[in-house]
């Protein structure tokens, strides 16, 4: 039967992310970003440009571990495999993932909720002002401006 084999070279895309920061392979990407020159294409500054890469990489790690626990689940499970698929792996990556995941939750979150409801302004006002509460919800239409005059073209 072939079906289990499939199901089982498949797995490892919806396996859940265990609850700590994956461990990736970052050598790979950094191989290939001191190669195409980093900052110069000089062949000395190879091992330079890769070790630079490889620090920013550990240091991104290690930023991510600090903000690893507020991210969701889904979010986790889903940039994981995203950053792990083509063979290069990226921290870098797999946190700018993240972070955007957790931003357009946030903002899907924003435009869902209902808003408060507006304060009169006339609360905020002192007892002796004679004033009427302005709704900033009402605007006056604006009037149609007026179409340009009509031009006949001149004849010669």
């Amino acid at each position: 039967m072939i079906l289990p084999p499939v199901l089982i070279l498949g797995a490892h895309l919806i396996m859940p992310v265990a609850d700590s920061v994956p461990t990736l392979n970052v050598d790979q990407v950094c191989t290939g970003i001191a190669q195409q020159g980093g900052v110069s294409f000089h062949d000395a500054d190879i091992t330079e440009e890769k070790q630079n890469c490889l620090d920013s990489e550990q240091a991104t790690r290690d930023e991510l571990a600090k903000q690893w626990s507020s991210f969701a689940p889904a979010d986790k499970t889903a940039c994981t495999n995203e950053s792990r698929m083509g063979g290069d792996s990226s921290y870098t990556e797999l946190l700018t993932c993240l972070e955007m995941a957790r931003d357009v939750r946030a903002m899907q979150n924003d435009s869902n909720a209902p808003s408060a409801p507006a304060t009169p302004a006339a609360a905020h006002t002192p007892a002796t002002a004679h004033t009427a509460p302005v709704s900033p919800a009402v605007v006056p239409p604006l009037a149609p401006s007026p179409a340009p005059p009509a031009t006949q073209p001149s004849q010669q």
